[in-house]
């Protein structure tokens, strides 16, 4: 007889979501977390005060008041508008592409002068582009492409933008204001007392077990529950049998530095080639109260893409024709042995954060 109602395998944020859910509706969960933390990516951890995003920056942001309101029963948000500065040889731009970046760059002030000017750098016959360069200077232009897309692409990717499919740039939002903030929407912000509280909280009272890897323990944990939702990689679920899916991975290099403010702002990313890591994190600028502290250091963590093999997380798929058609397979496969997917891994789609809480949610209310 089972144990449980539902074996969640991830404690990440759709596993963690969903786990509530079910709880909340008066299923018995266990969760399974193969790393010694909860959170998934979204995992911070307290140094000094200075609350560090271990996997890289995240901010929740949507404009869906469900989300933002559901979400909100958890944990305090302080508001943050993310602004991130790009450096190209030691020049900055500000990002998302907007008057300001577009003054940078060629001294433009109104709008229909920045867009005369990006308009006369678009080269001719470019009606079908076939790689991603192409799409890109249909877009944007030449200036914007070699400043601030090209090496960022092809470090973030590991090969050249030409061998790069069009569609995974399919719009590069050019915004002819002066505003700097880098996401529409309504609502935006990072958890007082940092993602790892918040977690906390949506798994209050619900049973937990860290380093255990439901892969290398199936015979155990595959009977333990009537229901399994799965939220790892849905390849390494049946052992890679249609063969392996492509990532990206990254590798995180956490320092501390002997100044109070490091670079000014929470992300700065590099945008040239020959600079192997793709972004500065600053962590103390995600809490504006924290900033204005002199703490006599601060934390900062560059981030390196790299390629990905087994035993290294997966963070990114890559989305083409190919891996989409074997990711297909495997969840037909997941389906016909009565696995619930969700997430970034196991559906094999990249997801914003608030699409990621919709999902589970939608889930759980289709399901429970």
């Amino acid at each position: 007889m089972s144990k449980y109602d539902y074996l969640i395998v991830g404690a990440g944020l759709f596993g963690s979501v969903f786990a509530r859910c079910a709880t909340d509706a008066g299923k018995n969960c266990l969760v399974i977390e193969r790393r010694n933390h909860i959170g998934g990516n979204c995992y911070t951890e307290n140094a000094g005060g200075v609350q560090v995003h271990k996997y890289g920056a995240h901010i929740l942001h949507t404009s869906d008041e469900k989300i933002w309101n559901y979400i909100n029963r958890f944990c305090k948000f302080v508001p943050f508008v993310n602004s991130p500065v790009a450096n190209y040889k030691g020049k900055l731009y500000n990002l998302p592409f907007n008057m300001n970046t577009f003054y940078t760059l060629w001294g433009t002030i109104t709008p229909e002068e920045a867009k005369n000017k990006i308009a006369e750098q678009i080269p001719k016959g470019l009606d079908e582009p076939k790689n991603l360069e192409e799409q890109a200077l249909k877009l944007v232009g030449r200036d914007i492409y070699e400043i601030l897309i090209k090496g960022y692409t092809e470090k973030q990717w590991g090969r050249e933008c030409k061998e790069l499919p069009a569609f995974i740039i399919k719009r590069l939002p050019l915004r002819f204001t002066y505003d700097n903030n880098y996401f529409n929407d309504i609502y935006q912000g990072i958890p007082a007392g940092g993602y790892t509280f918040m977690f906390e909280k949506l798994l209050d009272g619900i049973d937990v077990k860290l380093n255990t890897d439901f892969i290398k323990q199936r015979s155990f944990y595959g009977n333990i529950a009537k229901k399994t939702v799965y939220t790892g990689p849905v390849d390494e679920l049946f052992d890679y049998c249609y063969g392996e899916l492509e990532y990206r991975s990254l590798r995180f290099d956490t320092v501390r530095v002997n100044v109070d403010n490091f670079q000014g702002n929470a992300v700065v990313n590099y945008t040239e080639r020959q600079i192997p890591y793709t972004r500065i994190i600053e962590h103390r600028h995600f809490d504006r109260q924290l900033a204005q502290i002199k703490l006599g250091y601060s934390l900062i963590t560059y981030e390196y893409p790299e390629f990905w093999s087994r035993g290294k997380e997966p963070y990114y798929p890559i989305n083409n024709v190919k891996n989409d058609a074997v990711a297909k397979e495997y969840v037909k496969l997941a389906e016909q042995n009565e696995f619930i997917l969700g997430g970034r891994l196991a559906n094999y789609k990249y997801y914003d954060m608030d699409k990621v809480i919709a999902n589970a949610l939608d889930l759980a209310e289709h399901i429970l």
